[in-house]
């Protein structure tokens, strides 16, 4: 028997651990799934009959963490990225492979080395984005290269959203992953891509105002915003000297022009906790951030101050929050951003029926043969339910497959990995497409 360890059950976790627990017999594996919320690791793992099983772990426990991940051969960490590092280090100290689905941490390229004198695996951005954006544009831009192509643009965008069907708020969008990293998104240093030859960048209070429409088949149009550093994938890609490349996140179109106001208000700011009273309302937590409004009320000052039309489309959607209204915000202490992510949590939450959307779109202008070609390749999966959300499936399902290959040796590199070689990303993407997760490549038309 290999065994297994998956660190945190959270939402992206359940279609994993199901993927796992449906090959358990055929493969041999023991699987232990490792969260705080014990109740909820036994519910996801409960199909597993006696090869599965939910245990509890504060993964702040330093000894009963490294205690747990001794016991493994495979660690999948699933816990918050700023956790990882630590996962890393014991799983280097104790000997283990790990595949996470996180953007690599700087810190870890500098224990590429020692991961690979020890003969281990860390295998990182291997989920949706990063991870399936990878795998897709690398088999593509490959492909290119071999016919001969010369790359010139490389434009990629992913987002979760809700499915068109479940989607009866004025945002167009519910959480179907963790809702920090949605208020926190674009924070900590500015935006960079390279256009035409030339960087650019944007700062965070000008991200969600310099956005892109993107157009989906069969999806209609979405707002693109442009993701942290995208130059760091040049190398990755190995397209050094392409003269524009930029990745971004897709928001359904007139998101981002209302998350701005939260952005120029301050409302996503994470640093400080809230001096709100026990009985504050939401038109408190709008007044805090607001110059003296000379008796306007709280809307009207709003709208005055950031100049947006009382009656147009940003203030709907403020008002459909219910923010002017006198509503008891329900708790005290929080900063700013966690205050606001309180409301949306609330009014942003996935219903019983209701499904999401992950959709993903890339763009690749090339030369080959003097002619110059466009091609558009687009993902859209709908979810299942809310426990098997297309989140859940299209984040879970390439760490799933990744660790089948891993533990019967068919991933023959060491180190600290990106899943960027043919080797790895043609059988998971192969397998992917058996399971519902297709791309859609259109040719453009000069």
């Amino acid at each position: 028997m290999r065994s297994i360890l998956i660190l945190g059950a959270g939402r992206s976790a359940s279609t994993l651990i199901q993927y796992l627990i449906d090959h358990a017999v055929e493969q041999q594996w023991r699987i232990t799934v490792a969260d705080k919320d014990v109740e909820h690791a036994r519910k996801l793992t409960s199909g597993g009959a006696d090869l599965a099983e939910g245990v509890a772990l504060d993964a702040l426990n330093a000894e009963a963490r490294a205690a747990l991940i001794a016991q493994h051969d495979l660690i999948i960490s699933m816990l918050p990225a700023f956790m990882h590092m630590d996962v890393l280090k014991d799983c280097l100290r104790l000997k283990k492979h790990v595949i996470t689905p996180s953007y690599v941490p700087d810190a870890l390229w500098a224990m590429d080395a020692e991961f690979k004198n020890a003969g281990l695996v860390v295998l990182n951005e291997m989920g949706l984005d990063p991870g399936i954006d990878h795998m897709s544009a690398m088999r593509i831009l490959d492909r290119i290269r071999a016919e001969g192509g010369h790359m010139e643009v490389f434009e990629s965008y992913c987002g979760g959203l809700v499915a068109p069907e479940s989607d009866n708020n004025s945002w167009g969008y519910k959480f179907s992953w963790n809702p920090r990293n949605v208020i926190l998104a674009g924070q900590g240093g500015s935006a960079k891509y390279i256009d035409q030859g030339m960087t650019k960048y944007i700062p965070y209070n000008k991200l969600f105002q310099r956005t892109v429409l993107v157009k989906v088949p069969g999806f209609g149009a979405f707002d693109g915003y442009a993701n942290r550093d995208s130059l760091k994938y040049r190398s990755h890609y190995g397209i050094n000297d392409i003269p524009t490349l930029k990745r971004g996140t897709l928001r359904k179109a007139g998101f981002c022009i209302a998350w701005d106001t939260f952005v120029q208000l301050g409302c996503t700011d994470d640093s400080f906790p809230m001096e709100l009273g026990a009985n504050a309302t939401w038109c408190d937590y709008l007044d805090s951030f607001l110059p003296p409004g000379a008796g306007r009320p709280t809307r009207t000052n709003l709208a005055y101050y950031l100049n947006l039309d009382p009656k147009g489309e940003v203030m709907s959607k403020l008002d459909e929050l219910g923010l002017f209204s006198t509503e008891k915000i329900g708790t005290t202490g929080l900063s700013p951003a966690g205050t606001l992510q309180h409301l949306l949590e609330q009014k942003w939450k996935l219903g019983e029926n209701d499904k999401d959307l992950v959709v993903m779109w890339h763009r690749f202008r090339y030369t080959l043969n003097g002619a110059q070609h466009e091609l558009n390749a687009s993902l859209a999966v709908t979810g299942i339910d809310q426990t098997h959300t297309a989140m859940a499936r299209t984040v879970g399902l390439p760490i799933a497959i990744a660790c089948k290959l891993l533990l019967n040796g068919k991933i023959g590199d060491h180190g600290v990995l990106l899943p960027l070689k043919a080797s790895l990303y043609n059988p998971v993407l192969d397998e992917l497409e058996q399971l519902g997760v297709v791309f859609e490549e259109r040719e453009i038309a000069g």
